[in-house]
């Protein structure tokens, strides 16, 4: 009798790397996301934010990213089990990508509410 083994952990991880790149490489939604966390960490590094509000930028980068791979997965198994215009198919894709949507603009918000007053402060030190 033939035991299942799971692969090694390090496959493992080179797996979810993967999932990880192929979602940067093919989905535009993704490379967007990925531009917003570079803009948001220079932005962060630029005004000196504080140790609790990267850690809030850094838990909103891992949301977005997260719910975006798993918006792609969703889409890849839909369209794998069905070509076909379908009323459940398209409520599981419709609802993957809003999750998405609404993540990314609560993250847009919580943004404006840490970066905002550094904005101000910086432009009342220039001017």
């Amino acid at each position: 009798m033939k035991k299942n083994r799971k692969a090694p952990i390090v496959r493992s991880f080179g797996y979810a790397f993967e999932g990880i790149w192929t979602g940067i490489r093919k989905e535009r939604n993704m490379k967007i996301h990925c531009m917003a966390v570079i803009l948001v960490t220079a932005a962060g590094l630029f005004f000196g934010i504080s140790a609790m509000e990267w850690c809030i930028c850094l838990l909103l980068f891992g949301m977005v990213v997260s719910l975006e791979l798993v918006n792609t997965a969703v889409e890849a198994v839909v369209d794998l089990v069905t070509e076909e215009k379908k009323t459940l198919a398209k409520i599981a894709k419709d609802t993957a990508a809003g999750a998405v949507l609404f993540t990314a603009i609560m993250a847009v918000f919580i943004g404006c509410i840490i970066f905002i007053p550094y904005v101000l402060d910086w432009f009342s030190a220039v001017l």
